[in-house]
């Protein structure tokens, strides 16, 4: 491991501890009035209500902004819906399509609490999103955001990974898109990007939508929702 990526770890655990600080501190009934704030604003997104292929996570008991109305008017809508499936520890995750709302209610919990499915769906293997070339969306969760579009993970790797493994298959990326909190919003540049890092399209948050500046986003074909 070179000295500079020693000291870009070592940034990003330190400001992951201290927004994490603020975070636990936080009353559910403020994560609640956030979180509703945040979703009323990503539903009226045309890119959100065009979207006909997204993945969504399921949050943490804690500490973020919720998805489950998000998930159920996914289902609803019969668009289809992929969620994060931890595959190892090494940080490999993929996105398996849920099929319907009692599907959802049915998944068993997985990592850190998290709901996940299994790769069976009555007894049939579920639709990976990595065998899916018409994914429109992703929302991503985070430790925090900064207002330059760079996300702060929990460390490990997974959505990096996933997008690059994405865009390798399809020679495209989805839009992506950040839900925040206030507290996970930092000024621009706080957050240390490493070659890997993939920054976001969008973040947002209780008061407002940040779009990443055209001139800012990297020679990625972004994709084209109709």
């Amino acid at each position: 491991m070179s000295a500079l990526h020693s000291t870009l770890k070592a940034q990003k655990r330190a400001l992951r501890n201290s927004v994490t600080s603020k975070l636990i501190a936080l009353p559910p009934q403020t994560i609640q009035e956030q979180t509703n704030a945040v979703i009323s604003r990503l539903t009226s997104l045309p890119v959100f209500q065009k979207a006909k292929s997204l993945s969504c996570y399921l949050n943490m008991p804690s500490g973020e902004v919720g998805t489950a109305s998000v998930v159920s008017e996914v289902l609803e809508s019969d668009r289809i819906l992929f969620v994060p499936k931890i595959v190892n520890k090494s940080g490999q995750m993929d996105f398996l399509k849920i099929y319907n709302k009692a599907d959802l209610t049915s998944l068993p919990n997985g990592v850190w609490g998290i709901k996940e499915p299994d790769f069976f769906w009555e007894g049939k293997p579920r639709l990976k999103a990595l065998e899916s070339p018409d994914l429109d969306l992703i929302l991503l969760p985070a430790v925090a955001f900064d207002r330059g579009f760079a996300r702060l993970g929990h460390g490990k790797g997974y959505y990096d990974r996933f997008i690059t493994s994405y865009h390798a298959a399809f020679h495209k990326k989805p839009l992506l898109v950040g839900l925040a909190l206030r507290e996970q919003v930092l000024e621009k540049k706080r957050i240390p990007m490493d070659d890997h890092d993939w920054s976001m399209d969008l973040i947002i948050t209780p008061d407002e939508v940040l779009y990443k500046p055209a001139s800012d986003s990297p020679e990625v074909p972004q994709p084209v929702i109709s």
